[in-house]
């Protein structure tokens, strides 16, 4: 995971701070506004390739994983980043208690505000809040229902 994570979290750092790569690769993830289960996987082919594909071939090949396990982590790690995606934080999802990446913290993300924040995922934000792109966040109730994640604003 740790690996897997630190593949992820450079590549798609990398994705959003060169223009050409953001504009014509990694902008059709970030078409998708609000984030639903299936735009985890909406991507362009070399962002598909760069950021999914080869984290999980590094991690494969410095893990030592047998093909078993490494098909169990791969499933794994495509549902949790599904989940990332679903747009929905339900106060029982084992991914929400088990690891501080979810719901609400990748939505920030793709908030306009938040694009050059929380690149981490799938797993843990350690990442982020060591390099300075850890955007603090709370989950507030929306008027009309539902919840809805914002960015803290700063105190100064």
């Amino acid at each position: 995971m740790l690996v897997f994570d630190t593949w992820q979290y450079f590549a798609h750092r990398y994705m959003h701070s060169n223009r050409y790569l953001y504009r014509h690769v990694h902008s059709w993830h970030h078409r998708v506004v609000a984030p639903y289960a299936f735009a985890a996987q909406y991507n362009h082919p070399i962002d598909g390739i760069l950021i999914e594909t080869l984290s999980g071939a590094v991690a494969f090949f410095i893990s030592g994983m047998t093909p078993g396990t490494t098909v169990i982590f791969f499933i794994f790690s495509t549902i949790k980043g599904i989940d990332d995606h679903c747009g929905i934080m339900l106060p029982w999802n084992p991914f929400h208690v088990l690891f501080g990446n979810n719901t609400a913290y990748h939505d920030i993300h793709h908030q306009l505000k938040g694009s050059k924040y929380n690149f981490s995922q799938p797993f843990f934000v350690h990442w982020d809040k060591l390099l300075g792109t850890y955007a603090p966040y709370t989950v507030n109730k929306r008027e009309d229902g539902g919840l809805e994640a914002r960015i803290e604003k700063k105190s100064n």
